[in-house]
């Protein structure tokens, strides 16, 4: 008898091979069969007029603390992605030692947008090593099946303590970080992740501890890699979105040669002030992803909500490093100053990240009631009505609400006739869901969803065959996941069910204060999505939860 059987349904199974129609029979978690079936099965389910895929990969994910208070992984699982992979952009929370929990959170909160408070009610610190962490992931149970990558910031500061804020390690300490990677890809890590932006800074807004790592250290780690023969590097990489330096050249390619394994970089989006910048990159660094060099995209417009709270956005200006952190009351006298104004204004003069494109930010929400009917202007246009800078009128506004004026950018693919470039290049990874960080700002977990419904059905930009495979098995295969990621006897039985004809997401999201202690986030539900499959066992059923908790730790050298 099987225990289940998936009756009907238009099969895409993830290669890039046409669609066919078939029944699909799943027994221990495993596909045991596709075809016509007519055994016993103990549950079935009806997926006449449905597309049978296999479940999404998501390849880069900032869910490390939201797994100890969210065993749905909201709102990747909603959009049927049944893997994700975690501690990217060199940050995360293990390894830690009691006495630096809170140091390791504060490097979340400047660099992921996640909030201290949510972080200190939430993350469970039943762990202090890499594979201790994993264990600690595998049983509290889990939805879908976590990857983990090692973030390379907690492992320097667990050999060098607040000394990895301030310089490279020596060959001693570097030996020993090494020991504890290969100890952990033992365990089954997929590789280690770094970043060399600006923008990221950690504790009280020194330097990521990751960045401080000189050549002679990352290349100790990529032997780790080498040796073992497995695992994936990813670094956040361009400090000029979308364009490589002659340094960060160099990086990738030491990264590549060293290790010998793929390196995934951040990022690719298409930019307004240059619409040529992600071509001519591509051309510029065509012999290092000839190597394995991957870049990563984004299907959607880049649209992130800001607030001067928590600002994230302007983290790479170091005129802006004293106000991370600090109170409300602290950071507005910061904010008033003549010196700050001064200096963020020749800062804009260079833009990395934030184009101050005062045209295009809008005031979304207010806190203040007298401040209600400019909710839907832009700065711009009030600037220009008061007679005032736009760049004053944008720190008074927000002063004048507490900081708690919340202000709607697009900041990236803002001109949607360029992403179609973008997503069609093989060249390119489509990902960078963030999903779990910059909870209040931004929600791109659902790409895969959005890819199916807006490029797919609407605009026809790619076959739903193809769409399929670039979420499916092409992440899958980048970090050596053998099992799942396509449809076929003998693989895990993970499944994402959907209707063509609806399935889809928004651009933006909706406010939900669900995190802990009553904390926002931005999410985006889906539509379309009518049965997720995990392990052989239903997560949701039309959009309701089963309760079912089967998702597994991935490990690698096992996936």
């Amino acid at each position: 008898m099987y225990d289940l059987v998936i009756r009907g349904g238009t099969v895409v199974d993830g290669t890039g091979a046409s669609k066919t129609n078939a029944d699909i029979a799943v027994k221990d978690g495993i596909i045991v069969e596709i075809g016509k079936i007519s055994g016993r099965t103990q549950s079935s389910i009806d997926a006449t007029d449905l597309i049978v895929a296999p479940g999404f990969v998501d390849p880069h994910t900032h869910y490390d603390a939201q797994i100890c208070w969210d065993d749905l992984t909201s709102p990747s699982s909603w959009h049927g992605v049944t893997s994700v992979m975690m501690g990217n952009c060199g940050v995360g929370l293990a390894p830690c030692r009691p006495k630096d929990r809170e140091v390791a959170s504060w490097d979340l909160v400047n660099v992921e947008a996640i909030p201290f408070e949510v972080l200190k009610k939430g993350v469970t610190w039943d762990w202090e090593t890499f594979p201790e962490y994993m264990s600690a992931a595998e049983n509290r149970g889990s939805a879908l099946n976590l990857g983990f990558s090692c973030a390379l910031t907690p492992f320097r500061h667990y050999v060098l303590g607040d000394e990895s804020m301030e310089r490279a390690a020596t060959e001693a300490e570097t030996q020993t970080i090494a020991n504890l990677l290969k100890d952990s890809m033992l365990a089954g890590a997929f590789g280690f992740t770094t970043t060399n932006a600006g923008q990221h800074v950690g504790y009280q807004g020194r330097p990521l501890a990751c960045r401080l790592a000189d050549n002679k250290e990352l290349l100790a780690y990529c032997e780790v890699l080498k040796e073992l023969n497995r695992g994936t590097i990813e670094v956040a990489l361009t400090n000029d979105v979308s364009r490589v330096s002659a340094s960060e050249r160099e990086l990738l390619d030491l990264l590549l040669t060293a290790s010998g394994r793929p390196v995934t970089w951040l990022a690719l989006l298409n930019r307004d002030d240059d619409e040529h910048a992600t071509q001519n990159t591509l051309t510029e660094v065509s012999d290092l992803i000839a190597r394995g060099g991957i870049p990563q995209s984004t299907c959607r417009p880049f649209i992130i909500q800001i607030d001067l709270r928590t600002p994230f956005i302007f983290a790479n200006m170091e005129c802006w490093n004293p106000v991370l952190n600090r109170d409300v009351a602290e950071q507005k006298k910061i904010l008033q100053s003549d010196n700050f104004r001064t200096a963020f204004k020749e800062a804009l003069k260079r833009p990395l990240i934030f184009s101050s494109r005062w045209e295009v930010m809008t005031i979304l929400e207010v806190q203040n009631k007298s401040l209600e009917h400019l909710i839907g202007m832009n700065i711009a246009e009030i600037a220009a009505k008061e007679g005032e800078d736009p760049v004053d009128m944008f720190l008074d506004l927000a002063i004048r609400d507490e900081l708690a004026m919340q202000f709607n950018y697009e900041l990236f693919n803002s001109n949607e006739a360029l992403i179609p470039e973008l997503i069609t290049d093989p060249r390119i990874m489509i990902g960078l869901s963030d999903g779990g960080a910059h909870v209040d700002a931004l929600c791109d977990a659902g790409y895969c969803t959005y890819l199916l419904g807006h490029w797919v059905r609407e605009k026809e930009v790619m076959t739903l065959e193809r769409a399929i495979q670039r979420i499916t098995t092409e992440p899958a295969n980048l970090f050596g996941i053998t099992q799942r990621g396509r449809i076929a006897e003998g693989l895990a039985a993970d499944f994402a069910i959907f209707d063509l004809t609806t399935v889809g997401s928004d651009k933006t999201g909706e406010m939900r204060y669900d995190l802990p202690g009553g904390g926002r986030r931005l999410v985006v539900p889906s539509r379309g999505i009518e049965y997720t499959v995990v392990n052989g066992d239903i997560l949701y059923a039309h959009g309701k939860d089963s309760g079912a908790r089967t998702g597994t730790v991935l490990r690698s050298g096992e996936a």
